[in-house]
């Protein structure tokens, strides 16, 4: 018998995104990534984004995270204009408001789990212990070891805590399982759930594996740019029962 996670409880924005283009050049060549996107992520729910490399999933990705900027349209965060950001306050929004978790971990190799947490912490407002941050992913027994002593789904769950160590308004994950095979996807899986109900931080996530999405409230397919269809589910299926 399956369980099902509770709904989303209410239907604030956190992230607003409003006709958003995001145009490359490169000499004469022009590559649009995005195209007059709308995009909304609402306060506490995961979203999965689907579509084929070049789709514009990474760049929309990096555009709510303040990692980059539209070539036109707005974004809004909590009803304050990102778009109209200078760089200063861009850092901040990224540095308090924002946890990014990609498919390859980026830890020091020569810090232990706790110090890659600590990283963060030290520089956030109000962030968690490191050793409390690594317990709600399943790691309170690797505080001390080296990223070189971990597996790749602990490396991958020590990347999250750290994420979520400032206490981010908003989890970004581009791809958290594309380098883990299928039991241990789950597991890295269950620690974002854990996340998202603990502290009903809004979440973003990139996937090429459809199986992924029933695990989310909605479902954004992203194609040549431009956003394809969105689906809802009716209820949001636990991460260990996931067909993979």
């Amino acid at each position: 018998m399956k369980t099902e996670s509770p709904p989303v409880r209410d239907r604030d924005s956190t992230i607003s995104a409003r006709n958003v283009t995001k145009q490359y050049h490169s000499g004469a060549v022009t590559v649009t990534a995005l195209d007059g996107v709308d995009f909304d992520l609402y306060r506490g729910e995961i979203v999965v984004l689907l579509g084929p490399s070049g789709s514009g999933k990474s760049t929309l990705l990096n555009i709510i995270g303040g990692l980059d900027a539209p070539s036109s349209g707005q974004v809004f965060f909590d009803g304050s204009e990102l778009t109209r950001f200078d760089d200063r306050a861009l850092t901040g929004y990224r540095r308090h408001h924002v946890g990014f978790v990609f498919q390859f971990y980026n830890l020091i190799p020569s810090l232990t789990a706790r110090e890659n947490v600590a990283l963060v912490t030290e520089i956030a407002h109000d962030p968690m212990k490191p050793e409390d941050a690594l317990a709600l992913v399943g790691l309170k027994d690797r505080l001390d070891h080296f990223p070189s002593q971990l597996s790749g789904g602990e490396q991958q769950r020590v990347a999250i805590a750290r994420a979520i160590a400032k206490r981010p308004a908003i989890l970004l994950c581009d791809e958290p399982t594309g380098a883990l095979d299928s039991r241990t996807g789950i597991v890295v899986l269950e620690a974002l759930e854990a996340v998202n109900r603990e502290f009903r931080t809004s979440m973003a996530l990139i996937t090429h594996n459809a199986g992924i999405a029933s695990m989310a409230d909605r479902v954004v397919s992203l194609a040549d740019g431009r956003i394809a269809g969105i689906e809802t589910n009716a209820h949001r299926q636990l991460a260990r029962d996931l067909v993979w």
